[in-house]
């Protein structure tokens, strides 16, 4: 079933108005978008499968409640890289991925040129990270890419999103979540997200 969550927590929010800020400067930038992926990225997995444990304390034996299964985080390039630094350091057995993706400036489509992606992935917790869902093309690719290698449980995490976008995501692939932190009402005529933050992966990297 298609669903769409947008994480309404105040620090995400809080990090995200920094974020559309132009005055927002490219270090302050990598680290705002980090924290709002390790955010976004923890609402992804409270589905996570689990396995009781046992662990030796200071005073006694306690159980616990371990991560049971397999975690990947897969970026897309280059602006997706924005989003997972924190949330890597959180879950640090999670296998990473890369799918590198740039935009026909004319037909706005996806052309691949580079994938890399983790093994196990039909065992996997799968999640997309691509902050901006504008036209849908790049992810709908991406998912279509991961399902190529067997992926099943994928979840994909933006921090913004247009109707038109998650319209095409859930259009061509009804069975992937999307997690967002706002989604925003338009695109302008060269596909970018309006209001949004322009370029994500200029600002995180500074080549503006």
């Amino acid at each position: 079933m298609s669903t769409v969550r947008i994480v309404a927590h105040p620090v995400l929010q809080e990090a995200l108005a920094r974020l559309r800020d132009k005055g927002t400067k490219p270090a302050e930038f990598r680290r705002l978008m980090g924290d709002a992926g390790l955010i976004l990225g923890l609402a992804a997995l409270e589905d996570l499968r689990t396995a009781a444990g046992k662990v030796e304390t200071p005073l006694k034996t306690a159980k616990v409640q371990r991560i049971g299964q397999p975690v990947a985080f897969v970026s897309v390039l280059r602006a997706g890289l924005g989003l997972l630094p924190r949330l890597s350091d959180m879950v640090p057995d999670a296998a990473a991925g890369h799918i590198g993706l740039y935009r026909d400036e004319e037909t706005l489509n996806p052309i691949r040129y580079y994938v890399r992606l983790p093994k196990r992935l039909p065992d996997t917790k799968t999640l997309l990270l691509d902050p901006m869902l504008a036209t849908g093309g790049s992810a709908a690719e991406a998912v279509r890419i991961l399902k190529t290698d067997g992926a099943k449980d994928i979840t994909l995490v933006c921090l913004l999103a247009t109707k038109a976008g998650i319209k095409r995501v859930h259009r061509e692939h009804p069975d992937v979540a999307i997690v967002t932190a706002a989604v925003d009402p338009v695109l302008n005529k060269v596909g970018y997200i309006v209001p949004g933050l322009g370029d994500a992966g200029d600002r995180i990297f500074g080549t503006l």
